[in-house]
């Protein structure tokens, strides 16, 4: 493996069409236990709600199954949307799960809302829906309850997310995001931070990274800043199979057109290569796709450094959505072998 640059896993839980969130979650611990095998250092699993293809709607319950189901990769959330829920109860939820798998649990939070604006409104439904400016204070609100620490000041004094001594371990704290505004709270408050290029086409990334750093204040998580950057990835034996492979994946991302029913799960590649494309998805697709590593081992690998280098990473988190979990598993068992990763 290239110099300290580590890799991780991130996990949608995608949905093939005509399968069942059963299938999704139960492909996760299936996916999660091959990660262990070849050595990649985190899994992380992702939030969505009322999503046609994304099976992730409870990510601690899922990290509980997944960390059950494996022995030593750390297990985590990418990421919780905190904008929705309590920070107590966040902190407990997470605090519980690193009592059952000490130094083992990251709790990524994100701001978005993982959801469309009716499904985010029922989420925090009769309270008002969250906004920007709650975002911070709650993300400090969570440092104090799984910390037990809180000004003098503070409202919430005494309250802490643990029962007894404070815990030897405690979850690794992560802000996600695709903008300057995690960025500069995690740089503030001296967070690791997760960017996610996996969106697409998303040129402004090292600048947010950048921008982390000059922003970046040593606390008592990190001396120094400490960067993740989570790519969309496709390893086939041939760069011709990964393509047809990622059409699953680029068909899904496009969307449902107005009058059609909502998306059922990831079409099969076959399907996929025969898609009737107009000339504005023909467009969209281009665009997204320039953000996109599809490729064989040799050409992924090279990649995959080359946007290390660009964001100044000290990991990358790899996604792979893919119709068969088999591909899944094989595309991250390539990576793995091409990056030197050791299982």
């Amino acid at each position: 493996m290239a110099g300290t640059l580590t890799f991780g896993v991130v996990d949608q839980s995608p949905l093939r069409e005509g399968g069942t969130a059963a299938d999704a979650l139960s492909e996760s611990v299936m996916l999660a236990q091959a990660a262990e095998a070849a050595g990649y250092s985190r899994y992380w699993v992702a939030e969505h709600h009322n999503a046609g293809s994304w099976a992730g709607t409870s990510p601690e319950l899922l990290i509980g199954q997944i960390a059950a189901g494996t022995s030593r990769i750390r297990v985590g959330s990418g990421g919780v949307m905190l904008s929705h829920y309590s920070s107590l109860k966040v902190a407990e939820q997470f605090r519980v799960l690193d009592a059952f798998y000490p130094g083992r649990i990251d709790l990524g939070i994100g701001r978005a809302p993982g959801s469309d604006q009716v499904t985010a409104a029922a989420l925090v439904y009769p309270r008002p829906r969250a906004n920007i400016d709650t975002y911070a204070p709650q993300v400090m609100d969570l440092l104090g309850f799984l910390d037990g620490t809180f000004k003098d000041d503070h409202p919430f004094l005494g309250v802490k997310a643990f029962a007894g001594p404070v815990p030897e371990t405690t979850p690794e704290v992560w802000l996600l995001g695709s903008s300057d505004f995690s960025a500069r709270l995690a740089g503030v408050l001296g967070l690791p931070f997760a960017f996610a290029d996996f969106f697409g086409n998303v040129p402004h990334g090292p600048i947010v990274a950048d921008l982390y750093r000059k922003e970046f204040r040593p606390s008592s998580y990190l001396d120094v800043p400490k960067l993740s950057v989570a790519v969309q990835v496709i390893c086939a034996p041939t760069q011709e199979e990964a393509i047809f492979l990622g059409g699953s994946r680029n068909i899904n991302k496009l969307g449902v057109r107005p009058g059609q029913p909502p998306r059922r799960g990831l079409i099969s590649p076959e399907a996929a290569a025969e898609y009737p494309l107009n000339d504005d998805e023909r467009r969209q697709l281009e665009s997204l796709k320039i953000g996109y590593i599809d490729g064989d081992p040799a050409q992924v690998r090279e990649r995959l450094l080359e946007v290390a280098e660009e964001y100044g990473a000290d990991e990358v988190g790899i996604v792979s959505n893919c119709y068969a979990i088999a591909a899944r598993i094989r595309s991250y068992e390539l990576i793995a072998k091409a990056l030197g990763i050791v299982g």
